[in-house]
């Protein structure tokens, strides 16, 4: 399919990936954000002429400075166009725009700080289907976490909050336009990635101690869902994290969320605890060389 080329990812895109991505409410969110990477990513949307596929792909250099992987970020093929090849087409046209920028190693995996989702999610079984017959090899298991906020409050510690402030501790929301000292903390602590992130979440809140900061969480970044959140090492213990993460969750509920997902989760046990929390999206990561 030779016609395949770039288009902007304008309202035609945002209906055609609202519907095909059944599982995704948000899709249409997904191909904003998708549209408007961090700077210096390279990025590219290719659909078929009649719109009826679409795919974005992007670049990544691993901090390096120099790119080697490519990632598929989104593909989505309406419904009643399925069946018909367009999915492995657009893939293949991907693959030679990633192979054209320097990618040596092509992904169907996240590219943070700007993703749709860790992987593919393994309910959307016709993408591993085409990611699997092109040679793609499933390296790694991502999962999220979905929490009611609506009874994340059973499971606060009423004693949570005399304790931080025994311990000197102040609690803060980080309006859009004022997180640099957030996103300072992220960067040092993590990585250039979680700055950017709580930069473009919809909701910030950060703990302090000393003039300093010493935790955060934040959501939206990823549209609707929870995520990053972090505690400095010298913080952990008093359960910062804990009340952070209700203060987000207690946000999203009053933005008509019944339901939260946090994203690409690594501390089960911590969310479990916290939020009565449940394992429930997985997504498999596969990979290529070129």
């Amino acid at each position: 399919m030779s016609d395949i080329r770039p288009v902007e990812p304008d309202a035609r895109v945002e209906a055609l990936a609202d519907a095909a991505l059944w599982a995704d409410r948000e899709a249409p969110l997904l191909v904003r954000r998708l549209a408007a990477p961090p700077p210096g990513r390279r990025r590219v949307t290719l659909a078929t002429p009649d719109l009826d596929g679409v795919v974005f792909a992007s670049t990544s250099d691993g901090g390096t400075g120099h790119i080697s992987t490519g990632h598929i970020d989104l593909i989505a093929v309406d419904p009643a166009a399925q069946g018909h090849g367009i999915g492995r087409a657009l893939v293949e046209a991907a693959q030679d725009w990633l192979h054209a920028e320097g990618a040596t190693e092509v992904r169907f995996a996240g590219n943070p700080p700007c993703y749709a989702w860790p992987g593919i999610d393994v309910r959307y079984t016709p993408a591993a289907c085409l990611a699997e017959s092109l040679g793609y090899e499933r390296y790694r298991v991502a999962w999220n976490m979905t929490a009611d906020p609506a009874a994340a409050g059973a499971y606060a510690d009423d004693t949570a909050l005399a304790r931080l402030a025994l311990a000197e501790v102040t609690l803060h929301s980080a309006p859009a336009g004022e997180r640099a000292a957030v996103a300072e903390f992220a960067r040092k602590h993590w990585n250039d990635a979680w700055a950017w992130e709580v930069e473009q979440a919809t909701g910030c809140h950060y703990a302090m101690r000393d003039g300093e900061v010493i935790g955060f969480a934040a959501w939206g970044s990823r549209p609707l869902w929870f995520g990053p959140m972090g505690t400095a090492e010298c913080a952990r213990g008093l359960g910062v994290g804990r009340v952070l993460v209700r203060r987000c969750l207690a946000e999203q509920a009053a933005a008509g969320l019944s339901s939260v997902q946090i994203g690409w989760v690594g501390p089960v046990k911590f969310y479990s605890q916290a939020l009565g929390a449940r394992v429930e999206r997985v997504f498999w990561l596969y990979r290529r060389p070129l």
